[in-house]
């Protein structure tokens, strides 16, 4: 049941229907809202590689009383080790599991997307509208409404328009001047997909090195399947095209670009063709100075994409969807109020995530030599021999959305 209170109960159309847009109807529907969500895909999107929780995400999800089901659901990873070609680790930096201080190359709170996914979608399904197989290909507004117009040639008006529709947003690409490139790129470039699991797959995260700015990762997730990842530095025309392309045209690029690189390549190379999925990405940052105009607004990465070497892509959605549904549930009878608010309070936090993102640092942990990535490897073997992560990670006084603080917004949902 949802607990509807004394202001005006809102139409609003929801533009996503991945964590943020799902996020947002959980919390709208409680302020006495009438949400629909459209999701261009058939059905739930409840897919994709192993995301996690830190700092403020985990409190938001704590919020929703969710917690506990998310716990139930993790994905036992419990560090990331640094291994040479013959796969044997070279430095192993676990896991802060203290419940005390920063969270460490893996979190505490490891989860597939599609698992955090369906444990929304069933958090919000007997209150919320949900339209599948359809996008919001345009709209108008006025002062008093914005008509959305989808896919399928129907229209509807709604008080309020909200794109969550991803880094690639078609609702952010519509408030902003052509031409406008919202992105910054740092000049990396992801690969990830599933293979199956055999035998010498452990719970810790293999990370393998390989000369030319390249990586591999594997990780897994349950018994049957691994996730491979893998990553380069490259700044080239091909490079930021080759994502919008077919997958088979995709495959070809990062098989091409990685055929040499050792260790288990082979294996990796070859599951691509029976993966379940595979998704290739620029790592880019969506940076832009209003998330809003008029009836229309930005949510989750769509607004603020901090990409995933932020640790905090899926807990920013999370924070940025609490925060906007508390201040429309505040402020439902004055949406410039609540839309500036939702600015005012969230810029702060999407600014201490996003410049957690260094690519100096970045291209650090992705050498471009043997020597480089010899020195790499020896300097984190010393540091984990002295235990120096573990200690960082349990005495930092904050994860990495800092110190800021999660508003209460008990008010917003007063009867």
């Amino acid at each position: 049941m949802t607990n509807k209170i004394a202001k005006r109960s809102l139409r609003i159309l929801v533009a996503g229907g991945g964590v943020a847009g799902q996020a947002l109807a959980f919390w709208l529907t409680r302020g006495g809202h009438q949400v629909t969500v459209v999701e261009r895909f058939p059905a739930l999107r409840a897919s994709g590689a192993q995301v996690d929780l830190r700092g403020q995400g985990i409190e938001a999800v704590e919020r929703m009383g969710l917690l506990e089901t998310v716990r139930s659901q993790l994905v036992d990873e419990v560090g990331v080790a640094f291994v040479d070609s013959r796969g044997k680790p070279k430095a192993t930096i676990m896991a802060n599991t203290s419940g005390t201080g920063r969270q460490t190359l893996t979190s505490e709170y490891e989860i597939m997307r599609g698992d955090l996914v369906r444990i929304l979608h069933e958090a919000t399904k007997n209150d919320t509208e949900y339209v599948f197989g359809k996008s919001v290909d345009g709209f108008e507004q006025d002062a008093d409404r914005v008509t959305a117009h989808l896919s399928d040639g129907t229209s509807g008006e709604y008080d309020l328009l909200i794109g969550a529709d991803g880094q690639g947003s078609r609702t952010r690409r519509a408030l902003l001047p052509e031409g406008f490139d919202p992105c910054w790129h740092v000049g990396i470039h992801m690969a990830y997909w599933f293979v199956p699991r055999i035998a010498s797959d452990s719970h810790i995260r293999d990370t393998y090195m390989v000369p030319g700015g390249r990586q591999i990762m594997r990780r897994s997730h349950n018994a049957t399947e691994t996730q491979v990842y893998f990553v380069m530095r490259e700044e080239s025309a091909e490079a930021s095209a080759i994502h919008r392309a077919p997958v088979e045209r995709q495959q070809k690029f990062w098989a091409d670009r990685f055929r040499d690189a050792g260790w288990q390549t082979d294996r990796f190379i070859e599951g691509m063709r029976n993966s379940p999925f595979f998704y290739s990405q620029e790592i880019a940052q969506v940076r832009i100075d209003s998330w809003s105009k008029g009836r229309v607004v930005l949510a989750g990465d769509a607004a603020h994409c901090a990409s995933p070497y932020s640790g905090m892509g899926i807990s920013g959605g999370l924070v940025g969807g609490y925060v906007l549904a508390g201040e429309i549930n505040r402020h439902a009878d004055d949406l410039p109020t609540a839309l500036a608010n939702y600015d005012r309070v969230l810029r702060p936090f999407v600014d201490e995530i996003q410049g957690e993102v260094d690519p100096r640092i970045l291209r650090v942990g992705m050498p471009m030599s043997k020597h480089a990535i010899s020195a790499f490897q020896n300097a984190t073997a010393l540091a984990c021999f002295f235990h120096i992560p573990d200690l960082v990670a349990r005495f930092s006084k904050k994860d990495r959305g800092g110190d800021w603080q999660l508003l209460a917004y008990a008010d917003a949902y007063a009867a």
